[in-house]
């Protein structure tokens, strides 16, 4: 019955990431929806792929969409759709459908769910270089990050930086002549 109102959960915070109407908004309800399949993932027993998903997805994931959303800015979303409403509805319903179709039966059955050891037990002990690996891709992605942030333009050469040191003498020039004119007044 948990992983039911998990999904239902997941379903909800996807509808509110796709209709918020500010991109910082839509990231975080994203985030929200990375957390909660790492957790039906982690229920269902797939606790490789549930941490995979919980440091990736809503982690590195959220905090790069973040930082390019501060750097962009941020406007408001303007919602039109390219799919007819009704045939959004029917796919939807159909989804839900047949999300109910492959779940409902094992629920129903009394399939036990698969027990495994405690998270922190699979995280450090069992999954030791899934762990490293994960490490290792955020810190690359933090290193990706400081990258961006510490790029610099490149000084400005050739024939640009002639006619920019041309056209700074002319502006200087003129504004002696103004000068030596109003000393003459």
């Amino acid at each position: 019955m948990s992983l039911l109102i998990l999904i239902v959960l997941t379903i909800i915070f996807a509808v509110l990431a796709i209709h918020a109407s500010r991109l910082l908004n839509a990231a975080l309800w994203l985030a929200g929806v990375s957390a909660l399949v790492s957790l039906i993932f982690y229920l269902m027993g797939a606790t490789q792929v549930a941490v995979i998903e919980l440091s990736v997805g809503a982690g590195l994931v959220t905090i790069l969409f973040v930082f390019a959303i501060s750097i962009a800015g941020e406007n408001e979303i303007e919602t039109t759709t390219v799919l007819p409403k009704p045939l959004i509805w029917g796919l939807t319903a159909l989804y839900v459908a047949l999300l109910g179709i492959y779940l409902l039966p094992a629920s129903l059955a009394g399939v036990p769910a698969v027990v495994e050891a405690p998270l922190a037990e699979v995280l450090w002990e069992t999954r030791a270089l899934d762990m490293l690996v994960q490490v290792v891709l955020i810190f690359c992605g933090v290193l990706g990050l400081l990258g961006i942030l510490g790029e610099s333009q490149a000084p400005i050469t050739g024939t640009l930086a002639d006619e920019m040191i041309a056209r700074r003498e002319r502006e200087l020039a003129a504004m002696q002549q103004r000068a030596a004119g109003a000393g003459e007044d």
